[in-house]
């Protein structure tokens, strides 16, 4: 006669169980990814992949522009602004802005000091870390020697960019600056 087996097996048991833990949790992580909202970002005025994908010649375009002009950003009030962050604060330079409408007036000039208007010029106004409220102004218009952006409505407290793209020929030059609207 043949001796019976009774001791009983757990590890069906233990493959099921964690087969079902593999699934809640990977069911888990997809549910709490997908409700994090993802922001692109704007850096060189590009969507993310495109500058990602021409950074060389960016920066090559960047370091020809640099050579030869500069962009400098007219009659803005600034202040020193303490910026707080997980690792430490910092103080920051911002340009000041004012509830309702607010003109920009940007200057792009050769080494010598020539303004030079034949430069593309195109300006946007950003929030740091969201496009959601992007303002972009092309083919900015020359008034009195500079390149003026006007009627910029902001209302929303808080920090901002103003970033500035200009093109002369095959050289492009960024301007970033920080500015901040008071509560």
């Amino acid at each position: 006669m043949a001796k019976k087996n009774k001791e009983k097996t757990y590890w069906p048991h233990m493959i099921v169980g964690f087969l079902f833990l593999g699934i809640t949790l990977s069911y888990w992580t997809v549910k709490s990814a997908s409700s994090m909202p993802v922001q692109e970002s704007n850096e060189y005025m590009l969507k993310y992949q495109q500058a990602d994908m021409n950074i060389n010649e960016i920066m090559k375009s960047k370091i020809r522009f640099n050579a030869k002009y500069k962009i400098e950003l007219v009659n803005a009030q600034s202040i020193m602004l303490e910026i707080e962050n997980a690792k430490r604060a910092k103080e920051e330079k911002s340009v000041v802005l004012a509830q309702g409408l607010n003109n920009f007036t940007y200057r792009v000039s050769n080494t010598s000091g020539e303004f030079m208007s034949d430069a593309n010029v195109t300006f946007l106004l950003t929030r740091p870390h969201s496009v959601k409220e992007d303002l972009l102004v092309e083919n900015i218009p020359v008034v009195e020697g500079n390149f003026k952006i006007d009627n910029i409505s902001i209302t929303k407290p808080g920090r901002y960019v103003l970033q500035l793209r200009a093109k002369i020929g095959d050289a492009i030059g960024y301007s970033e600056i920080p500015a901040y609207l008071q509560p």
